[in-house]
């Protein structure tokens, strides 16, 4: 028998069939069929083993949580709560984003509204100060080699004439946008840690990494 709701969020239940409309619903695909720290990318093939089946739905479970505790996070800090995760309004996430965030944190942002708001939000409020911008830069000048330097094989590890390196001032935005992305997601996935604590699984709906259940799956 299916339980009624596939979590407790601070004791509030969380419908089983939020989980179910996610699995039923078609896809556009998302995080390009990776496969990631946090369990399986939700591919659908047309038969699957029934433990990869138990495996998407906790997968599943995970990505509508995170939209729900996104929405009550929105609404406490006052920011107009956007409607809930579809599988359907699909964002594309590119897949360096995907290794980066794990498939169900970078699935929620791409189906969730709500996380995506609070993700806006939460880089919105941090400080990326001139000295590590600046510290950035000078710890990281292969990166900001130029176009001639390139061609002619200089490497950071060659010593570096000032004359190769693009100036600071032609870079140093786009290094703040950098670190201050860095900086929101650090903060969301404090958030979400967090946040998570308040969530007590039904038996099915477990984390897909849990090691409590047999079928669990932990890849880094």
């Amino acid at each position: 028998m299916t339980p009624e709701h596939a979590a407790l969020i601070e004791g509030e239940p969380l419908p089983t069939e939020r989980v179910n409309a996610f699995l039923a619903a078609p896809r556009r695909g998302a995080g390009n069929g990776a496969t990631s720290r946090n369990g399986p990318a939700p591919a659908r093939p047309q038969t699957e083993a029934p433990s990869v089946a138990r495996q998407r739905r906790r997968w599943a479970t995970q990505v509508v949580v995170t939209d729900e505790l996104a929405r009550r996070a929105c609404a406490d800090r006052g920011l107009k709560v956007p409607e809930e995760a579809s599988p359907v309004s699909v964002l594309a996430v590119a897949e360096t984003d995907v290794a980066d965030l794990g498939s169900i944190v970078a699935a929620a942002l791409a189906r969730s509204p709500a996380a995506r708001t609070l993700l806006a939000a939460l880089e919105s409020e941090q400080t990326v100060p001139e000295t590590a911008v600046r510290d950035y830069y000078d710890r990281n000048r292969d990166r900001f080699l130029t176009p001639e330097a390139l061609r002619r094989g200089v490497t950071p590890f060659d010593g570096v004439a000032p004359e190769d390196l693009l100036p600071y001032d032609e870079v140093r935005e786009g290094i703040s946008r950098e670190l201050h992305k860095a900086a929101g997601r650090k903060a969301f996935f404090g958030w979400l840690d967090q946040a998570r604590a308040g969530v007590t699984y039904t038996y099915g709906h477990e984390h897909p990494g849990d090691p409590s259940h047999p079928d669990h799956e932990h890849r880094h």
